[in-house]
């Protein structure tokens, strides 16, 4: 297989990713940016906005248009901060929290039966091999973004 056919199955494969993954968050009233805001908390906990903003790389005006969107929905809920009067920390409520585990589960639950059948060396390998190319992928994309931004500066 050459590396232009892994290429056009990396983005098949993501296409089809991309569209089943907005297909489960519509239907469960959420959005890309919400479910990472979601994911966070049920990784890590309780945190202030300001932490989130930086964990999911937004302004912290974002953040609260997020959190409150997430409030209304029921997803999640402000608290004061037990030591930081200035602060409230984000939470999942017990709705937030179930989704994400679900959500967790089925995540789960697909990467097994995406790899079922293949024999443990295959799926190691396949997965040295994905890695290899995001990696490539990662450092091409920054020099293409570094060359670019040469060239936008003035002389």
């Amino acid at each position: 297989m050459s590396g232009t056919q892994i290429l056009d199955s990396l983005l098949a494969l993501s296409q089809v990713l991309e569209a089943d993954q907005a297909r489960e968050l519509e239907r469960r009233g959420l959005t890309q940016p919400r479910t990472h805001l979601l994911w966070v908390l049920y990784q890590g906990g309780p945190v202030t906005q300001a932490q989130l903003a930086d964990a999911i790389g937004v302004t912290p005006r974002n953040v609260t248009t997020l959190v409150d969107a997430l409030e209304a929905t029921g997803f999640a809920r402000r608290e004061p901060h037990p030591t930081d009067r200035r602060a409230v920390l984000v939470h999942l409520t017990e709705r937030g929290l179930s989704i994400m585990e679900t959500m967790d589960a089925e995540h789960d639950a697909l990467g097994s039966d995406l790899v079922a059948g293949l024999a443990d060396e295959t799926v190691r390998v396949t997965a040295d091999a994905l890695q290899h190319v995001l990696t490539t992928l990662q450092r091409l994309v920054a020099e293409h973004a570094a060359r670019q931004d040469e060239q936008a500066e003035p002389s």
